[in-house]
């Protein structure tokens, strides 16, 4: 079964599709073990990047708008993986509050899939796709006012219009 699976992830791979790769990561990547070249040979090139007090570094591998993760990979000073979490997340959606900037919101839950403008609201609003525990495709809304911060957040159904 595990050969099956890794040749339908090569196929995958070979077009393109980054979430087998992904789903294969997440299990052979080891907190602790895992050095930051076995980090990039996995995930590739990070999207971001933020430097820790504690010396350490954030890398941030987008996923969107095709997929449904983003992950945080934390590497040690000493170039030793020390986490990766997938950050698209109802624990992180509840972290975003009114007032937080957009580094703040994009630290917790990774680049949005979508960045709309409606003008008429003057609002920026940036949109990362999910499933919800009835496996609905959901989309997380935060809501930036005029001052570059959080007014609101919003969720809304896919298949509703």
């Amino acid at each position: 079964m595990k050969r099956l699976l890794l040749k339908l992830c090569g196929l995958l791979a070979a077009l393109g599709l980054t979430g087998c790769n992904d789903y294969l990561a997440e299990r052979e990547l080891k907190p602790g073990i895992s050095t930051a070249a076995e980090v990039r040979d996995r995930l590739g090139a990070p999207t971001m990047e933020w430097r820790n007090d504690d010396g350490s570094v954030t890398w941030e591998f987008a996923r969107t708008p095709e997929g449904l993760r983003n992950y945080m990979v934390t590497i040690g000073k000493d170039n030793i993986m020390q986490s990766m979490q997938q950050v698209i997340t109802q624990e992180n959606f509840a972290r975003i509050q009114a007032g937080m900037n957009h580094d703040q919101v994009r630290r917790i839950l990774g680049k949005p899939g979508r960045i709309m403008q409606l003008h008429i609201k003057q609002q920026e609003v940036w949109d990362w796709m999910y499933v919800d525990e009835t496996r609905h495709e959901m989309h997380f809304n935060v809501h930036f006012g005029p001052d570059g911060n959080v007014a609101e957040t919003s969720k809304s159904d896919e298949t509703k219009g």
